[in-house]
């Protein structure tokens, strides 16, 4: 499935919402999964029809209900992507971290010739 099919399904907070519910209770109804939602029964199949397009969801019909279950091997290509940035960013936090580390210590002999005199 396409990376930007999934950032723009994860975009939007309701679907997120979706997808946590799925991922604390596999296999839910849509009666289940609207009993959360600040929306219509027809909004919350339009995400959910979103999320089944990303490939972020799939569907099963079980006798007349039909189950959603969470699929998220979409969201380990995101993750891999995002690694790279992550380490980027845990880089400049540690150097940040250093160099504030460094200027305390330079300045802790400054205060303490000043509180001697």
């Amino acid at each position: 499935m396409e990376s930007e099919q999934v950032f723009k399904a994860v975009a939007d907070h309701h679907r997120r919402h979706l997808l946590d519910s799925l991922a604390q209770a596999d296999g839910q109804t849509l009666t289940q999964l609207c009993a959360s939602m600040p929306m219509s029964r027809i909004g919350v199949m339009k995400h959910l029809n979103i999320l089944e397009q990303a490939g972020l969801i799939t569907t099963r019909k079980v006798g007349r209900e039909k189950l959603h279950f969470l699929n998220p091997a979409p969201l380990h290509n995101v993750d891999a992507w995002l690694t790279g940035y992550r380490r980027l960013w845990n880089e400049r936090m540690d150097r940040l971290e250093d160099l504030i580390n460094r200027t305390q210590a330079s300045e802790q002999p400054k205060e303490q010739n000043d509180a001697e005199t």
